[in-house]
């Protein structure tokens, strides 16, 4: 038996994350082919991950204080997510151009939005949502990431609304108790929105600028994505844009049922001087199915991610405290589409004391 070299191994074990290409890849396999093909991503992040999750392991390891430290320090962790800035937009672009000088049948098409607008969740929102955690160039990077899915505007509400008021009524990305899935998509979508735009509003006035300043964000996020599908209208029509659209909201609407999963059910009781608790692990459902982690770039362990946003994905931990969801993200995404299955899988998991303070 050949025995690798310790640093050779770690790199191995490193590039596990180009697992996370794999959405990518199914997708452009399936826009190549065209016919059945076209549903391949779907029926591979929604069927075949699924079911490979439930004969896989799950891991409550955490890493080591010397092996954090290597990591944290490890570029090929940062890169492999600055690549899937390429692979999006080249996704897209193939998309486009296919879907507009293609003779397709309806089905087809159909199979070609939900498979880009797939990649547009997973490797666009994800990394984009991870990268704006984090300074500097990486932050340009992660927004161009959100572009595609029209939600440009998360980047705000998410790291200065969504952070700060998890697990309480005044966040829209925490999904109520009993709430279906259906009905927690228009409830975050437009509330999220709205809350981008009064989270705005404060900050400028904290520099004590006005709505119409050159430093108000929401308004370049307006300017840009008319600016990206006045692009698309020019090189591919109304049909076009309306297909960049179209998965742009397959795209948003897969980060809102993940949004669903992550908090469902949980919240944050007020203390005695009427201000909520800290936000602490047990306010998101924790998983540790190890492809689903794969996958999406750790966004699984989302308990520890919110105990430390600035954290990056590759060294996130699992704590024993916070909630375990049964299964791995891509099962738990189908289970809630499914509202009574659902309810019936998960209500039952929910701790007891946050049941009880669900009406205060």
């Amino acid at each position: 038996m050949i025995i690798q070299p310790p640093s050779t191994y770690c790199f191995m074990k490193d590039l596990k994350y180009v697992c996370a290409y794999t959405i990518p890849i199914t997708a452009i396999i399936g826009i190549w082919f065209q016919g059945a093909y076209t549903y391949l991503t779907p029926i591979y992040t929604f069927g075949i991950i699924p079911l490979f999750e439930l004969f896989t392991n799950s891991s409550t390891q955490n890493l080591s204080d010397e092996e954090s430290s290597l990591k944290s320090k490890k570029k090929i962790f940062n890169w492999m997510l600055y690549l899937n800035l390429p692979i999006v937009y080249g996704v897209v672009l193939l998309t486009l151009y296919t879907t507009t000088y293609s003779e397709l049948a309806t089905y087809e098409i159909v199979g070609i939005v939900f498979s880009t607008g797939i990649v547009l969740g997973a490797n666009g929102i994800n990394v984009g949502h991870e990268l704006g955690h984090r300074f500097t160039f990486e932050r340009f990077i992660g927004k161009a990431l959100l572009l595609p899915s029209l939600y440009m505007h998360f980047y705000i509400e998410h790291n200065f609304g969504h952070h700060q008021k998890v697990g309480t009524k005044e966040d829209p990305a925490t999904a109520r108790y009993n709430q279906p899935v259906y009905l927690f998509w228009f409830t975050s979508a437009f509330g999220q929105y709205i809350s981008a735009w009064k989270i705005q509003s404060t900050l400028l006035k904290q520099n004590k600028s006005s709505l119409l300043s050159s430093k108000n964000d929401m308004f370049w996020y307006l300017v840009i994505t008319a600016i990206y599908l006045a692009i698309i209208l020019y090189f591919f029509g109304i049909f076009g844009t309306l297909i960049a659209v179209l998965c742009g909201m397959v795209g948003f609407l897969l980060l809102e049922t993940i949004n669903y999963i992550e908090h469902y059910g949980l919240i944050r009781k007020k203390t005695s001087s009427g201000r909520y608790e800290r936000v602490r692990e047990i306010h998101s459902w924790n998983s540790n199915h190890t492809l689903g982690r794969i996958i999406l770039y750790e966004l699984t362990r989302h308990s520890d991610h919110h105990h430390r946003a600035s954290k990056k994905y590759q060294l996130l931990d699992h704590h024993d405290q916070s909630p375990q969801l049964p299964f791995g993200y891509p099962t738990s995404m189908v289970l809630a589409l499914i509202p009574p299955i659902w309810f019936l899988v998960m209500n039952r998991r929910v701790p007891r004391e946050m049941k009880n303070h669900i009406k205060d």
